[in-house]
């Protein structure tokens, strides 16, 4: 009876490592400033994706995640940032086979689907965190340009996201905590969650976010990385040598500057997720067209025209054409020294 015990312990746990479920090489650290996967530092050269179809009304669909995949092992991409959580095994499966690890978003109100307000968060994080594709937890994306969310006080937002930290932390030490807050994160923001254990940085500063790196050394010892950044490739305007409309040299050289400068901070700066893997034709206007227009907050630093035009975003547009950015972060990501394959 014992022996039959322990055989279908055996048969139940190689089930789950064969589903993805489970892991024995999917444990990440922290060392000084520096991330830690299975030993071997680990930079982060990313993408954000949240892949919508044309037509579709913010829904997201990975119908296309097989091409997308291939993309993104083309272009050196070790890392995918999404702003929802993935309940999906065979996604997730395919992701890590791939080679590439995810970074999970939680909003604070999904309407009761994996949030923080429900606290349904922690069911997707017991579920998932002994899978080979996970990387990290992430909890808000830019909550801090949002106050009226949260009574118009923005310490209610920061004490919900330690708290959340902190369950996260009780139920999965090998996956840190981490945030995409709206730029530098203020003495507040520091000071009321110390349980974050990466900061990230949604930085548009032109093409030039150096001055970020700079400021965050001399106010924590934590790791960070920027959790989006980069610039569109439609100019509202001419400007700074770059022709008014459709500019693809524009977005090249912009993130061209920026990874540069990211990479060349690696002593502060744990790496990027660049905005974004494809155009989002469903952020303006007609979903079934591309538009201009489109609005982000505190989005006047956005090369070369200050102006986000919300729909031309994508390192490849809608039907995964290479854009011209596409062999920027090809050329950057297959170069960077400090890696992990």
């Amino acid at each position: 009876m014992k022996l039959f015990t322990r055989l279908l312990f055996v048969i139940s746990i190689s089930v789950l490592i064969s589903c993805g479920y489970a892991s024995n090489s999917n444990e990440m650290k922290i060392s000084n400033r520096t991330l830690v996967v299975n030993n071997q530092p680990y930079i982060i050269k990313g993408i954000c994706y949240h892949p919508v179809p044309k037509g579709s009304p913010n829904k997201r669909s990975f119908a296309t995640l097989t091409q997308d995949l291939a993309l993104m092992t083309e272009a050196g991409i070790n890392t995918i940032r999404v702003y929802a959580p993935i309940d999906d095994v065979q996604v997730l499966d395919e992701i890590s086979q791939a080679g590439i690890k995810v970074i999970i978003g939680f909003g604070y109100n999904q309407s009761g689907k994996f949030d923080i307000k429900s606290g349904t968060f922690i069911n997707y994080v017991n579920t998932y965190k002994n899978h080979s594709a996970i990387l990290m937890w992430e909890l808000g994306n830019e909550y801090n340009y949002h106050p009226q969310w949260f009574d118009d006080d923005i310490k209610n937002w920061y004490k919900l996201m330690n708290n959340a930290a902190a369950l996260i932390h009780a139920n999965d030490p090998n996956h840190p905590t981490t945030t995409a807050h709206g730029d530098l994160p203020d003495a507040l923001a520091l000071s009321m969650s110390p349980n974050i254990d990466v900061w990230g940085m949604n930085v548009y500063r032109w093409d030039k976010p150096k001055s970020v790196f700079e400021a965050w050394e001399a106010i924590s010892n934590k790791p960070m990385y920027l959790s989006e950044t980069g610039g569109d490739s439609y100019m509202q305007i001419s400007k700074a040598g770059y022709e008014q409309g459709e500019n693809q040299k524009a977005q090249a050289d912009a993130a061209n500057n920026i990874l540069k400068e990211v990479f060349d901070n690696q002593a502060i700066c744990s790496g990027v997720t660049l905005f974004s893997f494809t155009d989002g034709w469903w952020k303006a206007g007609n979903n079934d067209r591309q538009d201009i227009g489109g609005f982000a907050p505190n989005s006047t630093g956005i090369p070369y025209d200050g102006t986000p035009n919300e729909e031309y975003w994508g390192i490849v547009d809608i039907d995964r054409s290479k854009k011209e950015v596409f062999n920027v972060v090809k050329e950057t990501y297959l170069n960077v020294s400090k890696t992990n394959n």
